[in-house]
């Protein structure tokens, strides 16, 4: 009994094995960002008049993301009535529909629907469309890169509401676009004491009549969205190149879904860019077998005596895209080390208060902060310089490459930690294909051994 226990048991343990080898490549869709666990997107309604059939507010949208930032087409922002509020007016942005307003004569409401959505003025809007903060064409920087546009502001003019602190109803079923899906909005507060605003000249102060917050949190797992982009390692002490995984954001199959791709060679290239889809948001990548849009390559250049060095490359596979104000974050273990990054911006993220680990990069203003389409300009390329700790410092196992990259907030698909480029000195490595070689043998020798206690069990004495 003893011995029909413990292959059970032995059974049970390589059967788990094999099944944590076969689901150890299914990615897993993040619903919480863990190098900024506070960041959001937080929206103000500030009623600064009243009027005689409801108010004028001043409505903003602040990104407090750390890294996150919303690009073009830009932001949507919806809401619904709780009354029958109608909107005689906007300022500095505009709603997508008027819907039926047929019922007034005259004075024609600006929007009479129950569920307006606004969207941001573009940029050369008339003088007098524009409020301050307005008329970006809905793209709002992260708070680290550029603090200053990362706010927008439109003037809502609202008739049929309340007319005082006690009659007036907050909005409500806030959404947030940006411009797909990702954001979930909670229900507005009320916030004391109400915003307060400073004039021009700074000496004099209002305060609005009330103030209404409403808090907008990102999730990938919301926005049903795929890995955008992946990461490729190299050093200089092994001549092994570990590409992006396969199918780290598609695969590439051109006869169920043709037209995914295109051959950076292909002679109809120009063609097929500026064929059917250009200006839509949907990428055409150059085909590869990791089918990213974006790539970034990880390589440690140079061992010097007390520093290393690390050369980054971040590629445009994309056709149809620019990436204006683009943003990378790195975590690795000697940030805490940094002593020189060329030709790019940086900031320390700390999201652990303590462990400077995390890093953000950006682009130069005017130099290189748009990435330009995939092609011979489409890559951006920088150095990093770290001071090594003798207490931390190593090569080995890895330890020189990134724990894990973002670019624009999206979490990239990183290679297998056993397929790290090794030291030569180091010992053979098992990969995957071995464990799972090992764990099909074990149970199969688990499954042999168990049978044959069973026959002589049952079989043997007779």
């Amino acid at each position: 009994m003893a011995a029909t226990s413990l292959l059970r048991t032995a059974a049970a343990a390589a059967l788990a094995l094999l099944m944590l080898l076969l689901v150890g490549d299914v990615p897993l869709t993040e619903a919480y960002d863990p190098l900024d666990p506070t960041g959001n997107i937080t929206i103000k309604w500030d009623i600064t008049q009243w009027t005689a059939d409801g108010y004028v507010a001043v409505v903003s949208i602040n990104n407090y993301q750390k890294y996150r930032h919303i690009q073009a087409p830009g932001w949507h922002l919806g809401w619904g009535w709780t009354k029958k509020e109608i909107i005689w007016s906007m300022t500095g942005a505009q709603t997508i529909e008027q819907e039926d307003c047929s019922e007034f004569k005259g004075n024609i409401p600006h929007c009479c629907r129950r569920d307006p959505t606004t969207v941001d003025l573009l940029p050369g809007a008339a003088m007098g469309m524009q409020v301050g903060n307005c008329c970006k064409g809905g793209v709002l920087s992260s708070w680290v890169q550029d603090p200053v546009n990362a706010v927008a502001s439109f003037q809502i003019t609202v008739g049929r509401a309340g007319t005082s602190n006690r009659t007036v109803k907050a909005p409500k079923n806030f959404t947030l676009k940006a411009p797909g899906p990702g954001y979930t909005c909670g229900v507005a507060h009320k916030v004391k004491p109400p915003t307060k605003f400073i004039s021009l000249d700074g000496r004099r102060t209002t305060q609005a009549h009330v103030t209404w917050d409403v808090i907008c949190t990102y999730s990938q797992f919301v926005a049903q969205r795929g890995p955008a982009c992946c990461v490729s390692l190299s050093s200089f002490y092994n001549e092994t190149i570990v590409d992006c995984p396969k199918c780290s954001c598609a695969c590439q199959n051109n006869i169920t879904h043709p037209g995914s791709c295109v051959e950076g060679n292909s002679p109809y290239l120009a063609s097929v860019v500026n064929g059917p889809g250009k200006g839509s948001s949907t990428p055409l990548v150059r085909c590869s077998p990791h089918m990213c849009p974006i790539r970034v390559h990880w390589h440690v250049k140079v061992n010097y005596r007390d520093y290393w060095r690390v050369k980054i490359t971040i590629s445009n596979w994309n056709y149809r895209m620019n990436y204006s104000q683009w943003n990378l974050v790195v975590q690795h273990p000697n940030f805490d080390n940094v002593t020189t990054i060329f030709s790019f911006n940086y900031k320390a993220l700390n999201p652990y208060g303590v462990i400077n680990d995390t890093a953000m990069l950006w682009g130069l203003k005017y130099y290189n902060d748009l990435l330009m389409v995939a092609g011979p300009d489409g890559n951006v390329q920088t150095e990093l310089l770290f001071r090594k700790d003798p207490s931390t410092f190593t090569f080995e196992k890895g330890w020189g490459f990134p724990r894990r990259i973002y670019f624009n907030g999206e979490s990239c698909v990183m290679p297998q930690p056993d397929l790290y480029p090794w030291l030569p000195s180091s010992s053979p490595r098992l990969t995957k294909t071995a464990f799972l070689a090992l764990a099909i043998v074990a149970c199969a020798t688990v499954a042999f051994l168990y049978n044959h206690l069973v026959l002589d069990k049952y079989c043997g004495k007779t």
